[in-house]
C-alpha cells in the first residue's frame, strides 16, 4: 500500500521531536503558521532517555528527560501543532504552483511543504574497538537509563568524561556495586558540581589518561581491557556492562545532498539558523556548535521557527 498523500500545503514542518522540533513547533503554531511536527517511529531524542534534568531554568530539580519533552510536546499541541510519529524516508524540491516548496515522503504518508526545519538530533559515536559489536545489547550500551536496572550489584564501566558519562556514571550507582571511569586525559570535562558528585561518591573510581581498547566475555561483557595513554601499560577492568559516552554524530543522511555539512556531518547554519539552501532551516544537536544543551536546543527551535516564519511570508507576498 502506498502512504497516503496530505493534499493540503503546510507552511512549515519540522522533522524531529525532541526540545528544539517542539520549541519549534510550539512558536510555528502560535505564529498561526500550518505546521506539522514529524518525531522518529524507531529514533528516540537522547534527552528523552536522560534520567535527571536539573539545568533548565525554572524547572525544579527531579523531572527526567522524558516528562520535560512531553510538556514541551503538550503545549505546541495546545497552539494548534499538529504531530505524527513516522520515519522520513526522503525529501523532494517540488514546485508548488509558482511556489518553491518540499515534499516529504514518510513510512506512512506524504506531505508537501514551503519550509523544512531539520531537528533531527544525533546519536552516541561508537569506539569502534573489538568486542563493542559483538556485545552490543548483552553488555555494550548507550544508555544507562535504560539499562542501569540490569546491573544490580554488578561491577561496570563507563567510557567518557564529559556531562553525559559522569551524569549517568552517578546514576549507575544506584545499582551497580562499582562503577570505573574511563577516561583518556587526568581530568575530567563535565561541569564542577558533577564533578564534585562523582569525586563524593564512594562507588565511582576513575580510570585516568586510559582509552579502551577492547571489550570481551563469553555469553556476556565480562571485562573491558584499557590502555594507559602515558605509559603504554594494559590491563583488564571486572565489567559485567560498558557504557559508552564519547560524543555524538548528527543524524543529518536526510539532507547531506541538500544542505552543506561539516566534515562531522553537522549542518551548517547561521545565527538566524539558515542553512545553505533557502527554505531549509536547522536547529539543536543536528547542527555545528559548541554547545549541546536542552535549553540551546530550545533557542535554537525559536529562532529556526521565526526564520522560516519571515521566509514563508515573503514567499506568500505577506512579509509586513
Amino acid at each position: 500500500m502506498n502512504p497516503s498523500t496530505e493534499s493540503a500545503l503546510y507552511d512549515i514542518v519540522i522533522i524531529g521531536g525532541g526540545p528544539a522540533g517542539y520549541t519549534a513547533g510550539l512558536y510555528a503554531a502560535r505564529a498561526g503558521l500550518k505546521a506539522l511536527l514529524i518525531s522518529g517511529a524507531s529514533t528516540v531524542s537522547q534527552i528523552t532517555v536522560t534520567d535527571l534534568i536539573e539545568n533548565y531554568p525554572g524547572i525544579p530539580a527531579g523531572i527526567n528527560g522524558f516528562e520535560l519533552v512531553e510538556s514541551f510536546r503538550k503545549q505546541a499541541v495546545a497552539f494548534g501543532l499538529e504531530c505524527i510519529t513516522a520515519d522520513v524516508q526522503t525529501l523532494e524540491t517540488i514546485n508548488h504552483g509558482e511556489k518553491k516548496a518540499w515534499r516529504v515522503l514518510t513510512d506512512s504518508r506524504t506531505c508537501e511543504t514551503l519550509s523544512l526545519v531539520m531537528a533531527t538530533g544525533a546519536y552516541w559515536r561508537q569506539l569502534g574497538i573489538p568486542g563493542e559489536e559483538a556485545f552490543a545489547g548483552r553488555g555494550v550500551s548507550y544508555c544507562a537509563t535504560c539499562d542501569g536496572p540490569f546491573y544490580r550489584k554488578r561491577e561496570v564501566a563507563v567510557v567518557g568524561g564529559g556531562n553525559t558519562a559522569v551524569q549517568e556514571a552517578i546514576f549507575l550507582t544506584h545499582f551497580a556495586t562499582k562503577v570505573t571511569i574511563v577516561h583518556r586525559r587526568n581530568r575530567l570535562r563535565a561541569t564542577g558540581i558533577l564533578q564534585e558528585r562523582a569525586f563524593a561518591n564512594p562507588k565511582i573510581e576513575m580510570a585516568w589518561n586510559a582509552v579502551a581498547e577492547e571489550i570481551g566475555g563469553g555469553g556476556g561483557v565480562e571485562w573491558i581491557r584499557i590502555k594507559d595513554v602515558v605509559t603504554g601499560a594494559t590491563r583488564k577492568i571486572p565489567a559485567a556492562g560498558v557504557f559508552i559516552f564519547v560524543g555524538l554524530i548528527p543524524q543529518t543522511t536526510l539532507v547531506k545532498d541538500l544542505v552543506a555539512l561539516e566534515k562531522d556531518g553537522a549542518i551548517i547554519v547561521d545565527r538566524d539558523m539558515k542553512t545553505s539552501t533557502p527554505g531549509i532551516f536547522a536547529c539543536g544537536d543536528c547542527i555545528h556548535k559548541s554547545l549541546r544543551q536542552v535549553i540551546t536546543a530550545c533557542g535554537d527551535g525559536a529562532t529556526a521557527a521565526y526564520t522560516a516564519q519571515l521566509y514563508v511570508e515573503d514567499l506568500k507576498g505577506e512579509a509586513y
